[in-house]
């Protein structure tokens, strides 16, 4: 074929693919068989491949997953990426169109425009004189994170559209239940570890430094913003979408001002049909249509005043109250959280909730024994709606929460600021609380992070480049050099020294959360025991008592540390920039099986890394001889009580020399 024959070939084939795929994904029709289409586009690969001078950019061949990136680059958005304010209610809903007519010219709002609300990853994707150009995730509405190479993986994004000029679209990325229950039947015929649901696998998809990893999940791109050009309705912007075949949710309305009535009703009919459709929905979104009134109403802290999302009730359960354990935050408050027996609301398992604070566990006079009412709030979060105290053991006692306080936390100091009705440690600020934290996430028994020591921790957190754990993950070196203690280099070896302990022991990663009573050598036997974060986020009581060495109160602070929103939060951060924890089996370690004591200094090196190093090998360290200790390792100066159990119990004991001779 010769150069002109092929480039009018390659053009048609690319009208004819890219008419296909827009059927297909987009309008969920099929214009010819799947066969027939791969065909084609293997036809046009072989012409492309032949004469590369006439790949373009906007070729359906260009869509593939290119190479792995290092990093996500930061972008700055020129139209903030709000969120909304949610409602629950009619008259939640009716207060807010009240507070909006005093504000609105001629005290009346025309006309609504309604639109189902999705529960995914919002993205903004932008386009110029009609080619695709990048796609910026929302990070905090501010700035976001350049996610390009994964999003134009995505099969129902036109590449090209036809409009001139600078053009941002704004959408959920989202996967179809029908495309998850697939990808769950499949892991587990692999054997391999479920996904949470849609929602966190959509985004965990996007947040993959390899393109390959979400061009091999079925997402889609569902748009419900056209931020440029702007249109004077959502409405027309809608309209405009579609006609540049992007994929809507279809379920969008305009309401006139009088209609609140129809609109109310509507509401409650979507409640009961939604189950039926494709994908996953929490709510409908409520907007004025007028985008110029719209625009004017302006923000208040982080939402419009000219929309709300109206929250669909949840599904509810019951379930007992096993404890009520008390967690402190990064900010030192201390929540009360109720550990329920395991029970399904809303398409998960639900093992605990927060009852946020001591007058809340007043108001409810919930108690430990006791049958509650669950329910998501927003289909997302558990929260206790009811005790059902007709059900209540004959021998409960109300929960007293300052006694719980003392005997939970026996050294700490709490205190109840006036006007306030959460307690907090005594003399405790919340940088203080993020500094220590660090501190310990990169200290030696942890992750050992080389340069991220006490004064350098200071440094990132006064300038408020850190303000979580995951922020550390967030660095760039040009802003640690901005920094007065650092120069270039320095703040280089800082940040590669961060990114390479995105892959530590599994064991060291749980040392480093700094769950309360949870050392290295529990944090040893916890990893042995699940052997992923995953499955200890979802242990019960009993799966934690079963461990040797671990009781009650441990077990009580680990499931409070797992309850705690902000702790769930930050392992979901992590775990989307890219921390992947590894588990080695120990059992078929050369020490496996086998306990050990150190005591006395060693010349060779420190204690924390003569248990280390144990460790690593498989061995266990206690603190105590007893009669399944297989030696005592005896340094300079060892305790007299030590050497003097390990020989009544007839504990061999192990020199410096020897100990090294053993690693």
């Amino acid at each position: 074929m010769k150069k002109n024959e092929a480039e009018a070939r390659i053009i048609k084939l690319r009208e004819i693919i890219n008419d296909y795929r827009y059927h297909y994904h987009v309008l969920d029709e099929s214009i010819m068989s799947e066969a027939a289409a791969d065909s084609l586009k293997h036809e046009l690969s072989q012409l492309e491949a032949e004469f590369p001078e006439l790949i373009t950019p906007d070729s359906p061949t260009q869509r593939v997953a290119g190479k792995p990136l290092d990093k996500f680059k930061k972008v700055a958005h020129e139209k903030r990426m709000i969120s909304l304010a949610d409602v629950f209610s009619e008259e939640e809903v009716r207060d807010w169109i009240s507070r909006n007519e005093k504000l609105v010219p001629g005290g009346k709002i025309k006309e609504f425009f309604t639109d189902i609300k999705m529960d995914g990853l919002a993205c903004s994707l932008k386009y110029k004189d009609g080619m695709f150009v990048q796609a910026v995730t929302r990070g905090d509405g501010l700035v976001g994170e350049d996610v390009t190479s994964n999003v134009r993986t995505i099969e129902n994004i036109p590449i090209k559209i036809d409009e001139p000029g600078e053009v941002e679209v704004r959408g959920e990325i989202i996967i179809f239940k029908k495309d998850f229950d697939d990808l769950q039947a499949k892991q587990r015929a692999m054997g391999e570890k479920e996904f949470a649901n849609p929602r966190n696998l959509a985004a965990g998809s996007i947040r993959q430094l390899d393109p390959k990893i979400a061009a091999s999940r079925p997402l889609k791109f569902i748009a419900y913003d056209l931020v440029k050009p702007n249109l004077p309705t959502h409405r027309e912007a809608y309209e405009k979408l579609r006609a540049m075949k992007f994929r809507t949710s279809n379920e969008d309305r305009v309401w006139q001002g009088n209609e609140t009535k129809e609109l109310f009703k509507y509401i409650h009919e979507l409640d009961e049909y939604r189950k039926g459709l494709p994908f996953n929905t929490d709510g409908m979104v409520i907007k004025i249509n007028d985008r110029e009134v719209y625009d004017a109403l302006g923000i208040v802290g982080k939402t419009p005043r000219a929309a709300v999302a109206f929250k669909f009730p949840a599904e509810e359960s019951t379930t007992k109250v096993r404890d009520i354990v008390i967690t402190i935050g990064r900010t030192g408050a201390a929540t009360p959280v109720a550990i329920f027996d395991p029970v399904e609301v809303a398409g998960s398992t639900v093992r605990h909730a927060t009852l946020h604070n001591a007058d809340e566990i007043a108001r409810l006079d919930i108690r430990i024994g006791d049958t509650v009412i669950i329910y998501k709030a927003g289909d997302i979060i558990p929260q206790v709606k009811e005790v059902l105290t007709t059900l209540r053991p004959e021998d409960s006692e109300p929960f007293n929460y300052e006694e719980a306080l003392k005997k939970q936390y026996p050294e700490l100091e709490f205190e109840r600021p006036r006007g306030e009705v959460v307690y907090r440690i005594k003399g405790e600020t919340s940088d203080l609380i993020l500094k220590r934290a660090i501190e310990y996430y990169a200290s030696k028994p942890a992750l050992n992070i080389e340069g991220l020591g006490t004064k350098n921790v200071i440094a990132l957190v006064d300038a408020g480049l850190v303000k979580s754990i995951a922020d550390l993950y967030r660095l760039n070196w040009m802003q640690v050099a901005c920094l007065e203690r650092f120069a270039e280099l320095s703040a280089k070896n800082l940040c590669d020294a961060i990114e390479n302990s995105k892959h530590p022991m599994l064991n060291k990663f749980i040392t480093a959360l700094g769950i309360r009573h949870v050392g290295a050598q529990t944090a040893t036997a916890l990893a042995r025991r699940f052997e992923s974060i995953e499955k200890l986020r979802d242990a019960t009581m009993d799966d934690l008592i079963e461990i040797n060495d671990i009781g009650e109160v441990v077990a009580e602070s680990i499931l409070a540390w797992f309850a705690d929103e902000d702790n769930l939060r930050l392992l979901d951060d992590l775990k989307e920039l890219g921390m992947a924890p590894v588990y080695e089996d120990q059992s078929k370690l050369p020490l496996a099986g086998k306990s050990y004591i150190i005591s006395g200094t060693l010349a060779s090196m420190g204690r924390e890394e003569a248990e280390d190093k144990l460790r690593a090998l498989g061995a266990t360290i206690t603190s105590s001889v007893t009669k399944t200790t297989t030696a005592l390792i005896v340094g300079d100066k060892p305790g007299k009580s030590k050497t003097e159990r390990a020989a009544a119990l007839g504990i061999p004991t192990m020199s410096e020399d020897e100990f090294l001779k053993l690693l």
